[in-house]
C-alpha cells in the first residue's frame, strides 16, 4: 500500500473490500453470514490457543488481525457501517458502570433481579 494512509479505517475497509472482490466473495458464498460466523469462531479459537499455550506475541497479533479482517468483511457482507457502529457502541459503553466480579473488572448493563 504505497501512498495510502495505512492508519485510516477507510484504507483498511478498502483493502478488505479488494480482497472480497478479488475472490468474488459476494457470488461464491464468502459473504454468507452463517459461514462468516463459523470463520470468526475458528479464528477466536486460534486466538485462545495463542493465549492459553503462551505462543509468541507475533502469532497472537496475526490471529487478532485475521479476526479483525473477518469483522470488517462481515460489515461489508451485512452492509453496515462498522465505524459508525463502533462509535455508537463506545458512546453506550462509556455510560455503563463497572463492578469487580471474581477479582476482575466487568463493565455491563447490570440489572437487579
Amino acid at each position: 500500500m504505497n501512498e495510502i494512509n495505512q492508519d485510516s479505517y477507510q484504507a483498511m475497509l478498502d483493502a478488505v473490500q479488494a480482497f472480497h472482490d478479488k475472490h468474488d466473495f459476494k457470488n461464491t458464498g464468502g459473504e454468507e453470514l452463517t459461514y462468516r460466523i463459523a470463520l470468526m469462531a475458528e479464528e477466536l479459537g486460534e486466538v485462545s490457543e495463542c493465549v492459553t499455550k503462551g505462543k509468541p506475541r507475533e502469532e497472537l497479533a496475526e490471529e487478532i488481525a485475521d479476526l479483525y479482517i473477518l469483522l470488517v468483511g462481515t460489515a461489508i457482507a451485512a452492509d453496515f457501517d462498522l465505524k459508525q457502529a463502533f462509535w455508537n457502541k463506545m458512546d453506550k459503553l462509556m455510560q455503563r458502570q463497572s463492578k469487580m466480579i471474581g477479582g476482575r473488572i466487568r463493565v455491563s448493563e447490570f440489572r437487579d433481579k
